[in-house]
């Protein structure tokens, strides 16, 4: 019995309205990122595992897709971890490449092995698929883009106030208002983590507390608590949970709280220059707004970090992301130099316009006029227009059989073809051609000049 078609789960297959949708999208953002003077870089979809592992974090590492090994590298194969129930290790064993997890490390290879050819700043933009082992569900896929955008060989906060206003731009030429973008300082989560005296659990508690929306404050201090975070220290974190006001309001809690912390204090600082430049620069769609609890569970991130929200009206996740790493380079060889970076998340911004119905009407490329197809030297008759019609950059194509008027015009409906050109022996004659508005029923006699004028 032949199995029916399908795909994996978390992946998906997209029709050409679906891909015009996308499209547009991508699109936006490209103009926008070459508008903020970003330049296009591409990498492999697949790294060396060393490349990507431990850069994520434990829960990052485990949603790398990995890729086995094949013909004689197969054994190198671990046999003796696996008799001994070291499976870590076996498949570790099996395997020396991983499809990559986001753009971000790879960017970082790029930069430390291409250093000497990249001019400082480097400010670059990449649109690719990434993958992800993760459990499918809606606006969580285990393949999607990313559209990112960093600058590296820069440690000046103003370039974190220009990605702010990128995020407004695009997302106020897709007209989707109501956009939240929530701020945070790694610095102030390291404060927090030192004033708790979890500064060794750093990690752990980052992880913890970006779960808060998630699952809840009462389950984040239950994992904390796993994490051997104190009882003690963790009620110490009840002002953060409690945090009001507006942005200002809550950076002078913030420094109350944190008033004996170095480092705390000087991420918050800097969220306070970067509020304060956003404010007087304004900004059209989005909103800016400061969540002490946004942690992004990404070790490599050092100073600010960003999440973007969709409008209330949609329940979804996060729709980008991203924020400061000041030694992601080091990792590779590079040392000291500072980026930061933000992401588009193209998936779930498609979801959001179109539950808002945000996409524009008209912006398929589809054919604009169809030549029904009577015969031979009628078909040929029609090329020669066609060709004429393809130059001007109109979409036209040519129904390939000569079938009876029905099939064809009922081909041409089902295609949402707006014009469709008859030409019989009489036409030919005239050597002109009969233009039938679909939507209308309105036909005219034209020459190709002026059919090239009505379309057009």
């Amino acid at each position: 019995m032949v199995s029916k078609p399908r795909i994996s789960k978390g992946t998906r297959d997209f029709s050409p309205q679906q891909l015009a949708n996308r499209d547009y999208i991508f699109s936006t953002i490209k103009s926008n990122f070459k508008k903020f003077g970003f330049q296009p870089i591409e990498t492999p979809s697949f790294e060396l595992s060393e490349t990507l592992l431990g850069k994520y974090g434990e829960e990052g590492d485990r949603l790398i897709f990995k890729i086995l090994n094949s013909g004689d590298k197969v054994k190198k194969a671990d046999l003796q971890a696996l008799e001994t129930g070291n499976l870590a290790r076996f498949s570790n064993s099996l395997t020396e490449k991983a499809l990559r997890y986001d753009l971000t490390v790879p960017f970082a290879r790029y930069v430390a092995q291409y250093q000497n050819d990249i001019v400082f700043p480097f400010k670059r933009y990449q649109i690719q698929p990434v993958w992800r082992a993760d459990r499918p569900q809606k606006g969580r896929f285990q393949e999607f883009y990313q559209c990112d955008a960093d600058v590296v060989g820069s440690k000046s906060l103003w370039q974190e106030i220009e990605f702010i206003q990128l995020y407004d731009a695009v997302f106020t030429d897709l007209n989707l208002e109501g956009v939240t973008i929530k701020i945070n300082n790694r610095k102030i989560l390291a404060g927090i983590a030192e004033l708790i005296g979890a500064q060794d659990k750093l990690i752990d508690f980052t992880v913890a507390l970006d779960k808060l929306d998630k699952i809840g404050a009462e389950n984040v201090k239950e994992e904390m608590l796993k994490k051997g975070i104190s009882f003690e220290g963790i009620s110490k974190l009840e002002p953060l949970f409690r945090l009001t006001g507006n942005f200002s309001q809550q950076l002078e809690s913030l420094k109350s709280i944190l008033s004996v912390s170095t480092e705390g204090i000087k991420g918050v600082e800097e969220l306070e220059f970067i509020a304060s430049s956003v404010a007087a620069l304004g900004l059209k769609t989005a909103k800016l707004q400061m969540d002490v609890t946004l942690a992004r569970g990404l070790n490599y991130y050092t100073g600010a970090i960003f999440e973007v929200a969709a409008p209330d009206a949609v329940q979804i996740g996060s729709i980008g992301g991203g924020g400061r790493y000041d030694d992601l380079t080091g990792i590779f060889g590079l040392k000291d130099v500072s980026g930061v970076g933000i992401s588009f998340g193209l998936d779930r911004i498609y979801l959001v316009l179109e539950e808002l119905g945000l996409f524009p009407d008209n912006n398929t490329d589809s054919t604009k006029i169809l030549f029904l197809n009577f015969g031979k030297q009628e078909s040929l008759y029609c090329l020669k227009a066609i060709q004429a019609l393809r130059k001007e950059s109109i979409p036209t194509e040519l129904y390939p059989d000569s079938l009876n008027l029905k099939k064809q015009m009922n081909y041409c409906n089902k295609r949402k073809i707006p014009y469709a050109v008859m030409v019989g022996e009489s036409e030919m004659e005239q050597n002109k051609y009969l233009l039938k508005d679909m939507n209308s029923g309105d036909q005219k006699l034209l020459s190709l000049e002026d059919l090239i004028k009505t379309v057009s």
